[in-house]
Protein backbone atom coordinates (compact mmCIF):
# COMPACT_ATOMS: atom_id res chain seq x y z
CA UNK A 1 0.00 0.00 0.00
CA UNK A 2 0.97 3.45 -0.82
CA UNK A 3 0.82 6.37 1.60
CA UNK A 4 0.90 10.14 0.79
CA UNK A 5 3.61 10.60 2.49
CA UNK A 6 5.96 8.25 0.45
CA UNK A 7 4.00 9.18 -2.83
CA UNK A 8 5.36 12.99 -2.11
CA UNK A 9 9.02 11.99 -1.11
CA UNK A 10 9.25 10.16 -4.31
CA UNK A 11 7.73 13.27 -6.07
CA UNK A 12 10.19 15.97 -4.48
CA UNK A 13 12.63 14.01 -6.04
CA UNK A 14 11.70 15.50 -9.46
CA UNK A 15 12.36 18.92 -10.38
CA UNK A 16 10.85 21.44 -12.34
CA UNK A 17 13.38 21.70 -15.54
CA UNK A 18 13.08 25.41 -15.53
CA UNK A 19 12.98 26.87 -11.87
CA UNK A 20 15.20 24.09 -10.75
CA UNK A 21 13.31 23.41 -7.44
CA UNK A 22 10.87 19.96 -6.87
CA UNK A 23 7.20 20.07 -7.56
CA UNK A 24 6.82 19.41 -3.96
CA UNK A 25 8.15 22.66 -2.79
CA UNK A 26 7.00 24.19 -5.46
CA UNK A 27 3.39 23.24 -3.92
CA UNK A 28 2.82 21.82 -8.20
CA UNK A 29 1.63 18.66 -6.98
CA UNK A 30 -3.00 18.57 -6.48
CA UNK A 31 -5.81 16.73 -5.24
CA UNK A 32 -3.36 13.58 -5.09
CA UNK A 33 -6.02 10.30 -4.77
CA UNK A 34 -4.66 6.82 -3.91
CA UNK A 35 -6.47 3.86 -4.33
CA UNK A 36 -4.09 0.42 -3.22
CA UNK A 37 -1.24 1.29 -5.66
CA UNK A 38 -3.16 3.04 -7.85
CA UNK A 39 -2.99 7.07 -8.27
CA UNK A 40 -4.47 10.33 -9.90
CA UNK A 41 -3.20 13.57 -8.91
CA UNK A 42 -2.78 16.76 -10.60
CA UNK A 43 0.92 19.13 -11.76
CA UNK A 44 -0.09 22.37 -11.79
CA UNK A 45 2.16 23.87 -14.28
CA UNK A 46 3.21 27.63 -14.23
CA UNK A 47 2.10 28.11 -17.61
CA UNK A 48 0.21 26.07 -20.03
CA UNK A 49 2.77 27.00 -22.45
CA UNK A 50 5.26 24.63 -20.71
CA UNK A 51 8.20 23.92 -22.85
CA UNK A 52 9.54 20.60 -20.56
CA UNK A 53 6.19 19.21 -19.50
CA UNK A 54 7.28 16.13 -20.88
CA UNK A 55 10.26 15.99 -19.61
CA UNK A 56 8.36 16.22 -15.64
CA UNK A 57 6.03 13.46 -16.92
CA UNK A 58 8.69 11.11 -17.71
CA UNK A 59 10.71 12.25 -14.11
CA UNK A 60 7.30 11.70 -12.61
CA UNK A 61 6.58 8.31 -13.53
CA UNK A 62 10.46 7.17 -12.94
CA UNK A 63 9.84 8.14 -9.36
CA UNK A 64 6.69 6.99 -8.78
CA UNK A 65 7.73 3.45 -10.55
CA UNK A 66 10.64 3.11 -8.31
CA UNK A 67 7.97 2.99 -5.29
CA UNK A 68 6.00 0.28 -6.76
CA UNK A 69 3.28 2.88 -7.87
CA UNK A 70 0.70 0.87 -10.72
CA UNK A 71 -1.48 2.90 -13.19
CA UNK A 72 -0.66 6.81 -12.66
CA UNK A 73 -3.41 8.78 -13.83
CA UNK A 74 -1.57 12.50 -14.63
CA UNK A 75 -3.65 15.76 -15.11
CA UNK A 76 -1.73 19.04 -15.79
CA UNK A 77 -3.67 22.04 -15.14
CA UNK A 78 -2.19 25.44 -14.85
CA UNK A 79 -1.03 28.27 -12.71
CA UNK A 80 -0.09 31.36 -14.43
CA UNK A 81 1.80 33.94 -12.32
CA UNK A 82 1.54 37.95 -12.26
CA UNK A 83 4.35 39.94 -12.13
CA UNK A 84 5.24 41.02 -8.87
CA UNK A 85 6.37 44.94 -10.55
CA UNK A 86 2.94 44.77 -12.34
CA UNK A 87 1.73 48.29 -10.81
CA UNK A 88 2.35 51.67 -11.52
CA UNK A 89 0.03 54.51 -13.09
CA UNK A 90 -2.08 52.02 -14.59
CA UNK A 91 -4.00 49.54 -12.74
CA UNK A 92 -5.03 46.61 -14.67
CA UNK A 93 -5.91 43.13 -14.68
CA UNK A 94 -3.25 41.85 -17.12
CA UNK A 95 -0.92 39.37 -15.39
CA UNK A 96 2.38 39.73 -17.62
CA UNK A 97 3.34 42.23 -20.48
CA UNK A 98 5.51 41.68 -23.23
CA UNK A 99 6.67 44.48 -25.59
CA UNK A 100 8.71 43.15 -28.55
CA UNK A 101 10.88 45.72 -29.61
CA UNK A 102 13.50 46.16 -32.31
CA UNK A 103 16.09 49.21 -33.18
CA UNK A 104 14.63 49.92 -36.51
CA UNK A 105 11.90 49.12 -38.68
CA UNK A 106 11.66 46.46 -41.17
CA UNK A 107 13.45 43.33 -39.40
CA UNK A 108 9.54 41.90 -38.78
CA UNK A 109 9.13 43.12 -35.43
CA UNK A 110 5.00 43.19 -36.29
CA UNK A 111 4.72 39.20 -38.04
CA UNK A 112 6.83 38.68 -34.78
CA UNK A 113 4.37 39.59 -31.95
CA UNK A 114 1.30 38.44 -33.96
CA UNK A 115 2.54 34.98 -34.59
CA UNK A 116 3.91 34.86 -30.85
CA UNK A 117 0.59 35.97 -29.60
CA UNK A 118 -1.52 33.57 -31.56
CA UNK A 119 1.17 30.75 -30.42
CA UNK A 120 0.99 31.58 -27.03
CA UNK A 121 -3.07 31.29 -27.22
CA UNK A 122 -2.66 28.12 -28.88
CA UNK A 123 -1.30 26.38 -25.95
CA UNK A 124 -4.43 27.22 -23.77
CA UNK A 125 -3.37 30.42 -22.44
CA UNK A 126 -5.21 34.19 -22.09
CA UNK A 127 -3.76 36.51 -24.43
CA UNK A 128 -4.22 39.90 -25.92
CA UNK A 129 -1.94 41.77 -28.70
CA UNK A 130 -2.06 45.67 -28.55
CA UNK A 131 -0.57 47.39 -31.28
CA UNK A 132 1.18 50.35 -30.29
CA UNK A 133 2.77 51.39 -33.11
CA UNK A 134 1.52 54.41 -33.46
CA UNK A 135 3.55 55.84 -36.84
CA UNK A 136 2.69 52.28 -38.75
CA UNK A 137 0.14 49.65 -37.93
CA UNK A 138 0.17 46.68 -39.56
CA UNK A 139 -2.08 44.38 -37.00
CA UNK A 140 -5.24 44.73 -38.30
CA UNK A 141 -4.26 43.39 -41.76
CA UNK A 142 -2.32 40.75 -40.44
CA UNK A 143 -5.49 39.44 -38.11
CA UNK A 144 -7.46 40.54 -41.27
CA UNK A 145 -9.26 43.09 -39.13
CA UNK A 146 -11.11 46.04 -40.75
CA UNK A 147 -9.19 49.19 -39.71
CA UNK A 148 -11.21 52.69 -39.50
CA UNK A 149 -12.12 54.88 -42.22
CA UNK A 150 -12.03 58.20 -43.26
CA UNK A 151 -15.43 59.59 -44.00
CA UNK A 152 -15.85 62.31 -46.50
CA UNK A 153 -16.06 65.02 -43.76
CA UNK A 154 -13.04 63.88 -42.88
CA UNK A 155 -14.03 62.29 -39.20
CA UNK A 156 -12.48 58.99 -38.64
CA UNK A 157 -15.27 56.42 -38.05
CA UNK A 158 -13.57 53.42 -35.61
CA UNK A 159 -13.61 49.85 -36.08
CA UNK A 160 -14.42 48.92 -32.99
CA UNK A 161 -17.30 49.18 -30.41
CA UNK A 162 -17.35 51.07 -26.91
CA UNK A 163 -19.45 50.16 -24.29
CA UNK A 164 -19.64 51.59 -20.91
CA UNK A 165 -16.86 54.16 -21.60
CA UNK A 166 -14.79 50.85 -22.70
CA UNK A 167 -13.25 50.17 -26.23
CA UNK A 168 -13.83 46.64 -26.75
CA UNK A 169 -11.03 45.00 -28.63
CA UNK A 170 -11.85 42.08 -31.37
CA UNK A 171 -11.24 38.35 -30.71
CA UNK A 172 -9.30 36.54 -33.88
CA UNK A 173 -7.37 33.27 -33.46
CA UNK A 174 -8.33 33.36 -29.91
CA UNK A 175 -6.55 36.92 -29.22
CA UNK A 176 -7.56 39.57 -27.73
CA UNK A 177 -6.57 42.57 -30.27
CA UNK A 178 -6.47 46.29 -30.47
CA UNK A 179 -4.52 48.32 -32.56
CA UNK A 180 -4.75 52.45 -33.11
CA UNK A 181 -5.47 51.58 -36.54
CA UNK A 182 -9.15 50.94 -35.22
CA UNK A 183 -9.45 54.45 -34.55
CA UNK A 184 -7.51 55.88 -37.07
CA UNK A 185 -7.72 55.33 -40.67
CA UNK A 186 -4.08 54.54 -42.45
CA UNK A 187 -4.37 57.48 -44.75
CA UNK A 188 -4.80 60.36 -41.82
CA UNK A 189 -1.16 60.33 -40.08
CA UNK A 190 -0.27 61.11 -36.55
CA UNK A 191 1.63 63.76 -36.13
CA UNK A 192 2.67 63.55 -32.08
CA UNK A 193 4.71 64.51 -29.55
CA UNK A 194 6.04 62.54 -26.68
CA UNK A 195 3.24 63.76 -24.53
CA UNK A 196 0.88 62.42 -26.98
CA UNK A 197 2.29 58.75 -26.81
CA UNK A 198 2.43 58.45 -23.15
CA UNK A 199 -1.38 59.38 -22.82
CA UNK A 200 -1.93 56.98 -25.50
CA UNK A 201 -0.22 54.02 -24.39
CA UNK A 202 -1.92 54.71 -20.79
CA UNK A 203 -5.15 54.71 -22.79
CA UNK A 204 -4.82 51.65 -24.34
CA UNK A 205 -4.07 49.83 -21.14
CA UNK A 206 -6.57 51.49 -18.93
CA UNK A 207 -9.41 52.33 -21.64
CA UNK A 208 -9.78 48.81 -23.43
CA UNK A 209 -11.50 46.10 -21.99
CA UNK A 210 -9.30 43.72 -21.62
CA UNK A 211 -10.49 41.21 -19.20
CA UNK A 212 -7.92 38.80 -16.94
CA UNK A 213 -4.96 38.25 -19.36
CA UNK A 214 -1.96 35.98 -18.60
CA UNK A 215 -0.04 37.62 -21.39
CA UNK A 216 -0.61 40.97 -23.34
CA UNK A 217 2.20 40.85 -26.03
CA UNK A 218 2.91 44.41 -27.48
CA UNK A 219 4.28 45.65 -30.52
CA UNK A 220 5.95 48.58 -30.38
CA UNK A 221 7.22 51.23 -32.61
CA UNK A 222 10.78 51.31 -34.15
CA UNK A 223 13.62 53.18 -32.12
CA UNK A 224 14.64 53.91 -28.37
CA UNK A 225 12.37 56.74 -27.62
CA UNK A 226 9.21 57.93 -26.55
CA UNK A 227 6.84 54.88 -26.57
CA UNK A 228 9.34 52.90 -24.35
CA UNK A 229 9.42 55.65 -21.83
CA UNK A 230 5.62 55.59 -21.71
CA UNK A 231 5.64 52.29 -21.33
CA UNK A 232 8.27 52.28 -18.67
CA UNK A 233 6.60 54.86 -16.88
CA UNK A 234 2.91 53.75 -17.35
CA UNK A 235 3.35 50.31 -15.63
CA UNK A 236 6.55 48.79 -13.99
CA UNK A 237 6.55 44.92 -14.74
CA UNK A 238 6.80 44.60 -18.28
CA UNK A 239 9.20 42.49 -19.74
CA UNK A 240 10.99 42.39 -23.22
CA UNK A 241 12.09 40.59 -26.29
CA UNK A 242 14.02 42.32 -28.91
CA UNK A 243 13.37 41.56 -32.96
CA UNK A 244 16.33 40.97 -34.80
CA UNK A 245 17.90 40.21 -38.33
CA UNK A 246 20.87 38.19 -38.59
CA UNK A 247 23.18 41.27 -40.41
CA UNK A 248 25.46 43.51 -38.75
CA UNK A 249 23.45 46.55 -39.69
CA UNK A 250 20.39 45.10 -37.75
CA UNK A 251 22.50 43.90 -34.13
CA UNK A 252 23.95 47.89 -34.13
CA UNK A 253 20.50 49.14 -34.02
CA UNK A 254 18.98 46.20 -32.13
CA UNK A 255 21.69 46.59 -29.74
CA UNK A 256 20.09 50.21 -28.87
CA UNK A 257 16.83 48.56 -28.14
CA UNK A 258 18.36 46.22 -25.62
CA UNK A 259 20.12 49.24 -24.44
CA UNK A 260 17.25 50.98 -24.06
CA UNK A 261 15.40 48.32 -21.89
CA UNK A 262 18.34 47.75 -19.56
CA UNK A 263 18.35 51.77 -19.26
CA UNK A 264 14.32 51.80 -18.44
CA UNK A 265 14.72 48.68 -16.18
CA UNK A 266 12.43 46.44 -18.34
CA UNK A 267 13.83 42.78 -17.59
CA UNK A 268 14.80 41.35 -21.01
CA UNK A 269 13.17 38.20 -21.83
CA UNK A 270 15.30 37.00 -24.56
CA UNK A 271 16.41 38.08 -28.40
CA UNK A 272 14.53 36.75 -31.58
CA UNK A 273 16.24 36.41 -34.95
CA UNK A 274 14.26 37.14 -37.64
CA UNK A 275 14.96 35.95 -41.49
CA UNK A 276 17.07 33.50 -40.19
CA UNK A 277 18.78 30.58 -42.45
CA UNK A 278 16.39 28.74 -44.46
CA UNK A 279 16.81 24.80 -45.12
CA UNK A 280 15.53 23.63 -48.57
CA UNK A 281 13.12 20.28 -47.67
CA UNK A 282 14.09 18.50 -50.82
CA UNK A 283 17.40 19.10 -51.23
CA UNK A 284 18.39 20.04 -47.24
CA UNK A 285 20.51 23.12 -48.70
CA UNK A 286 20.88 25.73 -46.20
CA UNK A 287 20.39 29.36 -47.76
CA UNK A 288 21.54 32.56 -45.18
CA UNK A 289 19.88 35.64 -47.16
CA UNK A 290 20.75 38.11 -44.45
CA UNK A 291 23.80 36.36 -42.77
CA UNK A 292 23.92 33.55 -39.69
CA UNK A 293 24.07 33.90 -36.21
CA UNK A 294 23.55 37.15 -35.29
CA UNK A 295 20.74 37.27 -32.89
CA UNK A 296 22.86 34.73 -31.51
CA UNK A 297 26.09 36.70 -31.10
CA UNK A 298 24.12 39.66 -29.82
CA UNK A 299 22.19 37.45 -27.07
CA UNK A 300 25.96 36.44 -26.27
CA UNK A 301 27.02 40.14 -26.12
CA UNK A 302 24.39 41.46 -23.85
CA UNK A 303 24.62 38.30 -21.76
CA UNK A 304 20.56 37.52 -21.98
CA UNK A 305 18.69 34.51 -23.71
CA UNK A 306 18.74 33.60 -27.20
CA UNK A 307 15.67 32.29 -27.51
CA UNK A 308 15.71 31.13 -31.76
CA UNK A 309 15.74 32.06 -35.21
CA UNK A 310 13.19 32.03 -37.08
CA UNK A 311 13.80 30.96 -41.15
CA UNK A 312 13.18 33.49 -44.38
CA UNK A 313 9.90 31.80 -45.54
CA UNK A 314 7.91 33.75 -47.91
CA UNK A 315 4.74 32.20 -46.83
CA UNK A 316 4.98 34.36 -43.54
CA UNK A 317 4.54 37.48 -45.55
CA UNK A 318 1.96 36.05 -47.60
CA UNK A 319 0.27 35.16 -44.10
CA UNK A 320 0.75 38.53 -43.15
CA UNK A 321 -0.77 39.60 -46.05
CA UNK A 322 -3.85 37.79 -46.10
CA UNK A 323 -4.76 38.18 -42.38
CA UNK A 324 -3.96 34.53 -41.80
CA UNK A 325 -0.81 34.43 -39.71
CA UNK A 326 1.81 31.47 -40.71
CA UNK A 327 0.63 29.69 -37.48
CA UNK A 328 -2.81 29.19 -38.39
CA UNK A 329 -2.43 29.70 -41.98
CA UNK A 330 -0.44 26.15 -41.91
CA UNK A 331 0.66 25.38 -38.32
CA UNK A 332 3.19 22.31 -39.28
CA UNK A 333 5.45 24.42 -41.74
CA UNK A 334 8.74 25.14 -40.02
CA UNK A 335 8.52 28.27 -39.45
CA UNK A 336 5.24 27.95 -37.97
CA UNK A 337 6.53 25.59 -36.06
CA UNK A 338 9.54 27.53 -34.62
CA UNK A 339 7.04 30.33 -33.18
CA UNK A 340 5.40 27.70 -31.48
CA UNK A 341 8.68 26.53 -29.63
CA UNK A 342 9.34 30.62 -29.45
CA UNK A 343 6.44 30.79 -27.38
CA UNK A 344 7.07 28.17 -25.02
CA UNK A 345 10.46 29.94 -24.38
CA UNK A 346 8.53 33.16 -23.81
CA UNK A 347 6.65 31.33 -21.55
CA UNK A 348 9.33 29.60 -19.74
CA UNK A 349 11.49 32.45 -19.33
CA UNK A 350 8.35 35.02 -18.04
CA UNK A 351 7.89 31.77 -15.51
CA UNK A 352 11.13 32.25 -14.09
CA UNK A 353 11.45 36.01 -14.01
CA UNK A 354 7.80 35.96 -12.14
CA UNK A 355 9.48 33.18 -9.81
CA UNK A 356 12.90 35.13 -9.47
CA UNK A 357 10.35 38.05 -7.70
CA UNK A 358 7.53 35.91 -6.49
CA UNK A 359 5.07 36.74 -8.24
CA UNK A 360 1.61 36.31 -6.78
CA UNK A 361 -0.85 33.41 -8.88
CA UNK A 362 -3.62 33.10 -10.33
CA UNK A 363 -4.96 29.17 -11.22
CA UNK A 364 -6.14 28.62 -14.65
CA UNK A 365 -7.37 25.08 -15.44
CA UNK A 366 -6.42 24.08 -19.02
Amino acid sequence: MLTEQTVMTALSRVMEPELHRDLVSLNMIKDLVIKGKDLTFSVELTTPACPLKDVMEKDIRAALAAIGAGTVTLNWTSNVAANAGMRGAVQTPIKNIVAVASGKGGVGKSTVSANLAIALAQTGARVGLLDNDVYGPNIPLMFGLPSAQLQADGRAMPSVRQVEGKLIPIDRFGVKVFSIGFIYPAEMPLVWRGPMLHSAIRQFLSDVDWGDLDYLVIDMPPGTGDSQLSLAQATQGAMGIIVTTPQLVSMSDALKGLAAFEQLKIPVIGVIENMGPSIDPKTGTKTALFGEGGGERLAAMKHVPFLGSVPLDGMIRVGGDSGRPIVVADPAAPAAQRFAELARAVAARVSVLNFNTAAPTISVVE
